[in-house]
């Protein structure tokens, strides 16, 4: 069967547009990692700022990626959690993990090939 190249295009775009940026998947893997307290998933994420975080963390809420539950009454009043449609992409995620390994242990080898 033909691929749809037309198709393929928009679901790579939509694909990024949700998921792209510097900040999103580290966010979603700090909370699939147990972070669930803003201050949890600001210090677990070198770099970011407050302010980004929070401006992220709004645009994943909206998107479906993460849940945000306030409880005034308890100690900690707002929690973070990955949804169901979140953690569908998870495999992903892994698999994206792997292969930024793998490409980083290939760029070193290559570097000390050519130094020698």
């Amino acid at each position: 069967m033909a691929r749809n190249q037309k198709e393929e295009f928009q679901a790579l775009q939509d694909t990024i547009y949700v998921l792209g940026g510097k900040w999103k998947l580290p966010i979603i893997n700090s909370i699939c990692n147990g972070n669930t307290r803003f201050t949890e998933i600001l210090q677990s994420i070198p770099g970011i700022t407050s302010r980004m975080l929070s401006k992220e963390l709004k645009d994943m809420e909206s998107n479906n990626l993460v849940k945000r539950t306030e409880d005034r009454d308890a100690k900690i009043p707002i929690l973070y959690e990955s949804t169901d449609y979140c953690k569908s992409f998870g495999p992903i995620i892994t698999e994206m993990i792997s292969w930024g390994i793998s490409h980083r242990e290939h760029i070193k080898n290559q570097r000390e090939v050519k130094s020698q």
